[in-house]
């Protein structure tokens, strides 16, 4: 079977299995008169200030013959209200009346109950990774990433944050540079050497974090007691375009700063033509390169420094 029949396959594996799903919180949490798509309906009603009918065809894409009958449903049991816009009198406003948002708060309620119910037997990083992987769906399936509000930094290391960078260059340079099995061997070389002689008083990995997981990088390890190296600069392609490249050199700088370093520098490739233009941004300038055939490829390795401005 092909790759592409496999996914297909997966996919269809797990419509089946979160049908199920959804079916055990419809039928055994909600207990109500309403099937999935009139709480659906009833839902957007109440969370739009100003809903229509054309509204909801196009945001839920529901048949406008059913949710004709949907609306007269709700109307006939005084759930919902209509109001003619005073700008256009072919227009009608749908609200939820005092008898709808009490509805809505129950089923909401007991929604929320079952959702916990089913997540208890997790420990907290299996809840979160359930939560993760449902936003990723949704990010990939809308082409619309997650907000940048999900995204805080960090810098205190901890356990499994370095494989998971190791992991995340061996993966990210394979696909966007085509460096082979060699580029990884030497990633993790470097951060073995790094982790021997860590100190906190002269370097730091600062991690930006998003749902549970690292999706960007960058470090500064001290060089001597006036010079600093800069490394490890990463932004998975999900999160790029966000300003998150440049918040991390502003967090690696300023740490700069708060050491004395009076310089930084710098090892990348011509091949990383997005980072180095990011560089020459924040002040780095090339201070030299030379040829060389590394990791499957051609390409010349540069050094870029800056002089740190103190304030």
């Amino acid at each position: 079977m092909s790759s592409e029949n496999n996914t297909v396959a997966d996919i269809r594996h797990f419509n089946r299995f979160y049908t199920g799903v959804i079916g055990v919180l419809d039928n055994h949490i909600l207990q109500s008169d309403y099937s999935l798509s009139e709480v659906r309906v009833l839902y957007e009603i109440g969370q739009q200030e100003k809903c229509t009918a054309g509204y909801l065809t196009s945001t839920l894409k529901v048949d406008g013959g059913y949710l004709s009958r949907m609306l007269r449903k709700f109307e006939k049991a005084a759930l919902i209200a209509r109001q003619q816009s005073s700008a256009d009198g072919r227009t009608f406003f749908l609200h939820l009346s005092p008898k709808g948002r009490k509805l809505m708060t129950m089923l909401n309620e007991r929604s929320s109950g079952e959702i916990s119910q089913l997540l208890e037997p997790l420990a907290t990083h299996q809840q979160e990774q359930v939560a993760s992987a449902m936003k990723t769906i949704e990010s990939i399936l809308t082409s619309q990433p997650s907000p940048t509000t999900d995204i805080h930094y960090r810098y205190d290391l901890q356990p499994g944050d370095i494989g998971y960078l190791i992991h995340l260059h061996g993966v990210l340079y394979a696909r966007e540079t085509g460096y082979n099995l060699e580029f990884e061997a030497y990633v993790c070389k470097t951060f073995q050497d790094f982790l021997t002689t860590y100190n906190t008083s002269k370097d730091r990995v600062f991690l930006a974090v998003a749902d549970g997981r690292i999706v960007g990088a960058v470090a500064i390890l001290g060089a001597s007691r006036y010079m600093a190296q800069l490394r490890w600069f990463l932004v998975h392609p999900d999160f790029r375009g966000r300003g998150l490249g440049r918040q991390l050199l502003n967090m690696a700088m300023a740490f700069c700063r708060e050491k004395n370093y009076s310089k930084v520098y710098l090892l990348t490739t011509s091949m990383q033509t997005t980072a180095i233009e990011m560089y020459k941004k924040a002040g780095f300038h090339k201070t030299g390169e030379k040829f060389m055939q590394l990791w499957g490829q051609e390409m010349y390795e540069q050094r870029y420094e800056m002089e740190v401005v103190h304030a």
